[in-house]
């Protein structure tokens, strides 16, 4: 199970290149409740970086905080890849940061179906002016196991891509 020590040392690693890039985050999130935003704002100054948070919980929340299309939630569930991309494009949208990342999936210990067993999660990140990244994971464990793992590989996704902005030339450094 991820630890604590290593959840604060992944946000703390997004804390250092968001501050370096001068950039600014926003997080959506469901099954983690708000455990992402939680972790990032554990690192000292992160109101440098950190914009905002929005916890998701309900499909209601989703459409009405962050403008994820009932049809949408209707036609694919909470827990998909067009409802995560939705949640990351509407907190990037509505919270002006530079990226934000957002996490649905279903942490149990039920809730799950053949289709979508507990454990499933979907992660997006959305950045101005590229294409969003969708990432579908499965998890083992009790619940706290997968949240937690949830929360770990949400923070690794920001890193991958919270350096520089993009560059005239489209290429990041």
């Amino acid at each position: 199970m991820v630890s604590d020590p290593e959840l604060y040392e992944l946000a703390a690693r997004v804390g250092h290149k968001l501050r370096a890039a001068e950039r600014r985050i926003a997080t959506a999130e469901s099954c983690t409740g708000g455990w992402v935003a939680k972790c990032l704002t554990d690192i000292p100054g992160s109101s440098q970086w950190f914009e905002r948070g929005y916890v998701t919980y309900s499909n209601l929340a989703k459409e009405q905080s962050i403008g994820v299309a009932a049809s949408v939630i209707e036609t694919f569930g909470a827990v998909s890849r067009p409802t995560v991309e939705q949640m990351a494009a509407g907190a990037l949208h509505d919270s002006g940061a530079d990226l934000a990342v957002a996490v649905t999936g279903i942490a149990g210990p039920d809730g799950g179906s053949p289709e979508k067993p507990v454990g499933l999660v979907w992660f997006a990140l959305a950045q101005r002016a590229a294409p969003p990244v969708a990432l579908q994971q499965q998890f083992a464990g009790d619940r706290e196991a997968i949240r937690r793992a949830a929360v770990a590989t949400a923070l690794r996704l920001v890193i991958g891509a919270a350096g520089p902005k993009a560059a005239a030339g489209g290429a990041q450094s």
